[in-house]
């Protein structure tokens, strides 16, 4: 899907969600609130089943075979599932656990239909093909708008729209001979030089990772902050207060050009993609180490993982990736950590990801920059 209609769709989602303010307001009658509820809950952990084994069989029966908008829905739940197996498939790993949870945060029904929104947490499982003993839990947290039918006294999707991150194309994904080697000792560091402290910037990102699983804080964002998500999205944000936020973040001295004001809002530079990397490179405060497709990014850490740092500078828990989509950055994560084979990984808003693969969610045609703050 083009990336603009995907904003549109998360401004018309966020949308709704601001109308409810989070609170369960049951328009339903019980009996229809207790049915949809049970429904729901089944078709998420029947779609949590099919991202293990893509057996199209496990949520058929919930769709409407016969509505336009209801064979969307279901289709693109089934290349969701194509692209993840696709994307384990290249980066040799396998999903061998999905679970999670749904909290309605409102319903309402009119005569044979209801609407609902909610929001869905997702734990997903992989383990390396070369060593099963080696898995890696993650998690991702999603706002969905639905509109259930009822017929033959059984409820069935009509319609559902939510911002993806899993959803690209399957055939898409950069394939890629090497794995990343694992990541020495020095590539994490704890240092704390020129006022940032990594280990509070990453303790920040995984405290207010919003609705993924494994986030802190009930799952919500730091409410001293405007959330941007209606506004464009709110990654940018997210990692401004991760590597500034003086208090529980990495401490990074703000300016006047890169600052945050309360009741106001962020300055350009805090909160636009463009100009946060602008800023970051320009002060000092941070440069580029790498840049290019998914293939440069893993010769890139692999190298200053052989040198061990000496002479090729490694992404280290605390850095940024910008993802740059045809010429422009679209989309910033923080870097949390890696898994025990060296796999960065990351967390962001719009959409919320917890200790996510940094690559999992986009494509060939995406380019990656990875951006050190200085030490």
């Amino acid at each position: 899907m083009d990336r603009n209609i995907r904003k549109l769709l998360v401004m018309i989602i966020i949308a709704a969600f601001a109308c409810n303010s989070y609170s369960h307001e049951a328009y339903a009658d019980s009996l229809t609130e207790r049915e949809v509820t049970e429904f729901l809950q089944n078709l998420y952990n029947d779609r949590n089943r099919l991202l293990l084994d893509q057996e199209q069989s496990h949520i058929q029966n919930y769709y409407m075979v016969d509505n336009r908008k209801s064979r969307y829905a279901f289709n693109r739940e089934i290349q969701r599932a194509g692209y993840l197996h696709e994307w384990a498939k290249q980066r040799r790993v396998k999903f061998v656990d999905a679970d999670g949870k749904i909290r309605i945060v409102r319903m309402s029904q009119s005569g044979d239909t209801a609407k609902v929104t909610l929001v869905n947490s997702l734990r997903l499982r992989y383990q390396y093909d070369d060593d099963p003993s080696v898995y890696h839990d993650f998690g991702v947290g999603t706002r969905h708008s639905l509109t259930l039918k009822k017929k033959s006294q059984s409820w069935l999707l009509e319609s559902e729209w939510y911002l993806d991150p899993l959803e690209e194309d399957p055939k898409t994904i950069q394939a890629c001979d090497v794995n990343f080697s694992p990541v020495t000792a020095s590539a994490e560091s704890s240092k704390i030089v020129n006022n940032y402290n990594r280990d509070r910037a990453v303790a920040y990102a995984n405290k207010y990772a919003g609705l993924a699983w494994g986030a802190g804080n009930n799952q919500r964002y730091n409410q001293k902050y405007l959330d941007y998500t209606s506004r464009g999205g709110d990654c940018t944000n997210f990692s401004s207060q991760a590597i500034g936020d003086p208090d529980e973040g990495g401490g990074l001295r703000r300016s006047s050009e890169w600052r945050y004001i309360k009741r106001t809002g962020g300055t350009r530079a805090w909160v636009n993609t463009d100009g946060f990397k602008s800023f970051l490179v320009r002060s000092g405060y941070a440069r580029v180490l790498a840049q290019g497709d998914y293939i440069k990014v893993v010769e890139y850490m692999n190298k200053a993982s052989a040198q061990g740092g000496r002479s090729v500078q490694s992404l280290e828990a605390g850095d940024l990736i910008a993802y740059v989509i045809g010429g422009d950055i679209d989309h910033f994560s923080i870097v949390v950590g890696f898994d025990k084979q060296g796999y960065p990984l990351v967390n962001s808003h719009t959409a919320d990801r917890y200790m996510v693969p940094f690559d999992l969610g986009w494509d060939k045609f995406t380019k990656y920059q990875l951006i050190h703050i200085r030490d």
